[in-house]
């Protein structure tokens, strides 16, 4: 979105009312803004690593050339990064135990990074195959409680312009998660009360280093510091926490909320959305308000005019090429000392439209000056000119017929607006604002598209005619972001090596190809894979290819090596449908490497080891000797369990001969009874 430029209902300018005899207390204006297309993004991906994301993180693996190919269809120029977070190091966030740091999963019996409040990965790039190389390497993480820190790794994004390569474009950012977030006053279970001072704390290695030290921010200092740096926020969250974002989204502005699926599965067409949805909205804010002056909108968004909102102006659903208008009212309610500057911007874009207002606190209405040298010979009364009969105009510069004339102001035999509705009319010719040209302001210099943020790529690129970009020598495009020519896109004479097709001197990849000329492909199969076959059916014919060898494998060339190579693992070790092991050499033609271009059809060499086709024979023999040590080993455990049990059976019939001879005359001298008699002497029997 692009071409806002500021102007009266005329262009001419701001109004108070009639010219009265009275002091003006206030000013009205118009700034008017159109949508262009194509303008550059740069969108950095942030995603919660915590253990509950383990599923997500595989899908975003394979995110980068998806994601580019799907925001190149509506803008030429995308950066995209990657960062991650978990949550402040201290308790009772996650656990500090020295090894649960180090590995917070172990009791799940798998690796996992150590935490952290939020950790740079990748800055904005344009290469989709450097995104998913640093994005493979991440590894899930984990916490304990539910909610993460996001805010803590939102505001780090935000103020490290620097690290994370933001341009002065279209500034998007991804929020993925399925949890809540901690907010300001959490820090307080963790000891800390400080609040975020709003600075960049990353290290060497892209971590937020003093999470420890500064509390969470509040919503309405991360929608402030937002704002500033015009970040637009996309909340991709699951949908138990999709109301919570929701009105969190509500509190910040120029964001908007995706439901995110389990899995992450639906993340790129879910961007897509919700860039479409921020780019079709157009809203109006301003700077703080200097005391007593207050500021309201009125927005024109292609239907009838809506009334005036206190708090700032928004329109939805605009098109592309459509332009919307805005009508500011400023009004002082008390006297300014000195003058004061407020600052106006359609949120999500750079530019600002500054106003500088003063008061005229003394004015004296009743005082005049006749024949003033500034009205042409007029009237100066408090501060405005009162001509004479027959003149008009602001200073009294038009003659009676002149000033009447519109004629030279629009189209001839029209009844539009004069000067296009955006310039003043004066004395038959339009005075345009700064901004618009043409002898009716018909021609908008900031309407044409843009190229890394500038009109019409810069002054190198091509120049802005009347909303319309001439591209100089060597670039062409609607915005002149696309050098001519394919020399960065061939090698070999080939475009973009048969994967993709050149775009503004660059390569579009089909998916699954990445690289600068979509030369590697890392989930095809490999070149030894491909080409197996074509060396068992060239070398031996032999193989799924033997009946049709000449003409699948026309590029082939074999030579069969009969001595063995000197270095067996670097050559290709393939094995063939009916067991046999290839060994196998592949040597691209004209002397390039052939991991260099991954090409089914170039013409290439394989230099075949002559044994490789009987390894199964070895395969054979290891197997037989292998078997035949098994089978010795429970052998010999069998003999050994068979003479314990011959031992355990003479001993035990030995124990039952020896029990038997045993037999006692006598009561065993050793027994001794349970019972005792004895017999009193003095019982006398009747």
């Amino acid at each position: 979105m692009r071409s806002w430029a500021p102007g009266g209902a005329g262009g001419g300018p701001p109004s108070c009312g009639p010219r009265e005899s009275k002091c003006c207390s206030g000013l009205s204006f118009q700034v008017r803004f159109r949508r262009a297309q194509g303008h550059p993004v740069d969108l950095y991906y942030l995603m919660d690593l915590s253990y509950s994301m383990r599923d997500d993180l595989e899908n975003v693996r394979k995110l980068g050339s998806d994601l580019l190919a799907a925001l190149r269809n509506v803008t030429s120029s995308v950066r995209i990064g990657f960062g991650s977070f978990v949550d402040k190091t201290v308790l009772p966030y996650v656990s500090t135990v020295p090894s649960k740091l180090r590995n917070p999963c172990s009791e799940r019996q798998e690796p996992c990074d150590p935490p952290a409040a939020f950790r740079h990965v990748l800055s904005l790039t344009a290469d989709a195959g450097e995104f998913t190389e640093r994005v493979s390497r991440q590894r899930i993480s984990g916490n304990l409680d539910a909610p993460e820190g996001g805010f803590d790794a939102i505001m780090q994004v935000a103020v490290c312009e620097e690290r994370i390569g933001w341009r002065p474009v279209t500034r998007l950012l991804v929020f993925a998660s399925d949890d809540t977030f901690h907010t300001a006053g959490d820090g307080k279970l963790g000891g800390i009360v400080t609040p975020s001072d709003t600075r960049c704390h990353l290290d060497a290695s892209g971590v937020y280093t003093k999470s420890h030290l500064y509390d969470y921010p509040s919503v309405g200092h991360l929608a402030q510091v937002l704002s500033a740096a015009n970040i637009q926020p996309i909340f991709a969250v699951t949908g138990p926490t999709v109301p919570v974002y929701q009105e969190l989204s509500r509190l910040i502005p120029k964001s908007v909320v995706g439901e995110l699926r389990d899995d992450s599965c639906n993340v790129v067409q879910l961007i897509a959305d919700a860039y479409n949805s921020l780019s079709s909205t157009v809203e109006l804010q301003h700077s703080p308000l200097p005391p007593g002056i207050s500021l309201s909108y009125e927005s024109h968004c292609g239907g009838p005019p809506g009334p005036p909102q206190p708090h700032g102006g928004r329109c939805t659903g605009v098109r592309v090429n459509q332009e919307v208008t805005f009508t500011v009212r400023v009004r002082a309610g008390a006297c300014l000392g000195s003058p004061q500057r407020v600052g106006l911007r359609v949120l999500g874009f750079t530019e600002e439209l500054s106003l500088e207002l003063g008061t005229l606190c003394g004015c004296s209405c009743t005082q005049h000056q006749p024949q003033a040298p500034l009205c042409h010979g007029g009237t100066l009364l408090c501060g405005v000119c009162r001509c004479p009969g027959g003149r008009q105009g602001r200073r009294c510069e038009c003659e009676g017929e002149a000033a009447e004339a519109a004629g030279g102001c629009r189209p001839p035999n029209s009844t539009a607006p004069p000067c296009s509705g955006r310039g003043q009319c004066v004395c038959g010719a339009c005075k345009c604002p700064p901004g618009l040209s043409g002898t009716l302001c018909q021609c908008d210099s900031s309407a044409c598209e843009r190229h890394e943020g500038l009109p019409c790529g810069g002054p190198q690129r091509g120049e802005c005619v009347c909303g319309t970009c001439r591209c100089r020598e060597g670039f062409e495009g609607s915005g002149c972001g696309c050098r001519l020519g394919q020399e960065g896109c061939l090698r070999g004479g080939r475009e973009c090596s048969g994967h993709g097709r050149c775009v503004c001197g660059s390569c579009l990849c089909q998916p699954g190809y990445v690289g600068p000329l979509c030369a590697h492909c890392p989930s095809c199969r490999t070149p030894c894979q491909r080409l197996r076959d074509c060396a068992d059916c060239r070398a031996f014919g032999r193989g799924p290819l033997r009946e049709n060898c000449s003409h699948a494998c026309a590029h082939v060339t074999a030579r069969v090596l009969p001595a063995p190579p000197p270095d067996p693992r670097a050559w290709c070790q393939e094995k063939a449908e009916d067991g046999r092991v290839l060994l196998f050499l592949i040597e691209a033609r004209g002397g390039e490497e052939e991991e260099e271009e991954e090409d089914e059809d170039r013409e290439v060499t394989l230099t075949v080891w002559a044994e490789g086709a009987g390894a199964e024979a070895t395969a054979g023999l290891v197997a037989g000797l292998v078997a035949g040590i098994v089978a010795l080993g429970l052998l010999a455990l069998g003999l050994y369990r068979l003479s314990l049990e011959v031992y355990d059976r003479r001993e035990y019939r030995r124990f039952q001969k020896e029990r038997q001879r045993a037999r006692w005359k006598e009561n065993n001298p050793l027994f001794k009874s349970a019972t005792t008699t004895t017999v009193n002497p003095s019982y006398l029997l009747e």
